[in-house]
């Protein structure tokens, strides 16, 4: 039996069922109030799932231990358990149990400012960043300091948390400052996300001299072509995205002049000035037949290597390949065939690894993504959902597009993985079934994950999609 402070998730979700049905009063200091007290209950509620993380490590550790599994490989699919349970990618997984490991061990003043309301969740993880450089006892001493006195922070920004941190850290520590300069330096890297519109941001972190510097180098050239002969049509920031695609791909800058020797004036026919160059590199449209040519409103998936996939309206994607097919730029053209349900048809193999085509045909029908549930990671592994050992065999419905880390935690002892069909919409001879991966972990829980929707010729008809389709 549990002991009457134990916290239990029955605790937590007799709370929850209480708040859902909740109203709320017409009293502007009260409503101030809650707002007060539900930001403090939601760094407890943190906290509470900090100190369950670093439980579930240990009592996992423990019970490989017993089963023997070797030391290097216990607790390997924690983080995965983790980030599962939290809805979260693995990759933020991995930060949470970090995070709450720092916290019981080494910041305990940290700590308790989280369980009592003083630090939300990402401003204790901001501290713990700071503290990650030094040795134990700096942290131990960066910890007091800092986080000791509740009131002490009463009023502080994250920034100016931030900037605390870093001085107190220095105080303590500064050769392991500047190392952790160094080390920044060397996770310098690029990153890709997506944006309203059909847009993206690519993220370079650098350095802040080679930064200041690209930056620099794009203004001035982009500040060059509006001075120049005749002056450029488009925007300061519209010349920088477009000399920086230009650049990196190699693609070639449209010019405002070329345009208006071929009297067509400097702006597209909807008065936006001069479309983005063609990029000279493989990018995948996948698009259904009616939408690119029967004028459907179906949307396209554009993924590359390595690329989650983004959706793209079939008027955006149809533009996308007539001005593909127009500039000096190679185009395949590749069908993809589905059954009468919409589903990409498969292809198997003998070989235990799968080969290019069928890894491929397994990352378009998955869209570039990771099959785990709340994973937006992009595919590294193609998969199998039955391991090899097991009997598993490498064909279409046996294969998934896995991250890294993902594919790693399954490895770890009690993980269970079984394939299947999720049928969708109405009964009959054309209903749609969808690939789908039943994801088992050691505590018992079940987590489904459903291979996204293809595009397909019927337009806006939008089939029933399950609950648990990512």
């Amino acid at each position: 039996m549990n002991d009457a402070s134990t916290v239990t998730p029955q605790h937590l979700g007799s709370v929850r069922a209480g708040l859902t049905g909740a109203g709320l009063p017409e009293d502007s200091a009260i409503l101030v109030e809650l707002l007060r007290e539900a930001e403090s209950l939601k760094s407890a509620i943190a906290s509470v799932q900090a100190r369950a993380a670093v439980a579930l490590d240990r009592v996992r550790r423990a019970e490989e231990e017993q089963a023997g599994v070797p030391a290097a490989h216990r607790g390997r699919g924690v983080a995965g358990e983790v980030a599962l349970a939290r809805r979260e990618s693995a990759h933020r997984g991995r930060r949470l149990l970090s995070l709450a490991k720092s916290l019981d061990e080494e910041l305990p003043h940290t700590f308790d400012r989280l369980a009592d309301g003083t630090l939300s969740e990402y401003r204790a993880s901001l501290v713990v960043k700071e503290a990650e450089c030094l040795e134990s006892a700096d942290r131990a001493r960066l910890d007091e300091d800092l986080c000791q006195d509740p009131y002490a922070l009463d009023g502080v920004g994250t920034r100016t948390l931030v900037g605390l941190a870093k001085q107190t850290a220095a105080k303590h520590d500064a050769d392991a400052v500047g190392g952790r300069v160094r080390i920044a330096e060397s996770e310098r890297r690029v990153s890709l996300r997506p944006a309203p519109d059909s847009m993206c941001y690519v993220t370079a972190l650098l350095p802040v001299a080679q930064a200041v510097a690209v930056y620099a180098t794009l203004a001035k050239e982009a500040d060059g072509l509006r001075q120049g002969h005749g002056g450029d049509v488009r925007g300061r920031g519209q010349l920088m995205a477009d000399l920086l695609v230009a650049r990196v791909t190699g693609a070639n800058l449209p010019r405002a002049e070329a345009r208006e020797a071929e009297g067509a004036g400097a702006s597209d026919d909807d008065g936006i000035a001069l479309s983005p160059p063609a990029v000279p590199v493989a990018v995948n449209v996948t698009i259904s037949d009616a939408a690119l040519l029967g004028g459907g409103s179906e949307p396209a998936v554009v993924t590359a290597g390595g690329v989650p996939a983004h959706a793209m309206p079939a008027e955006v994607a149809r533009r996308l390949v007539a001005e593909t097919l127009t500039a000096e730029v190679e185009v395949w053209i590749r069908r993809l065939y589905v059954d009468p349900g919409g589903n990409l048809v498969g292809m198997s193999s003998k070989s235990r690894h799968f080969p290019s085509g069928l890894a491929q045909f397994l990352t378009l029908r998955d869209q570039g993504t990771c099959r785990t549930p709340y994973c937006d990671a992009p595919i590294r592994h193609i998969d199998h959902v039955t391991p090899v050992k097991d009997g598993g065999v490498t064909e279409a419905d046996d294969g998934q597009g896995y991250c890294e880390a993902c594919n790693y935690a399954k490895q770890a002892p009690g993980w269970d993985q079984r394939t299947g069909r999720d049928p969708v919409g109405d009964e009959g001879p054309d209903r749609e079934t969808r690939h789908t991966v039943t994801t088992t972990t050691p505590s018992g829980h079940t987590y489904v994950s459903t291979a996204p929707r293809p595009p397909n010729s019927g337009g806006t008809e939008e089939r029933e999609s399950p609950a648990n389709e990512p």
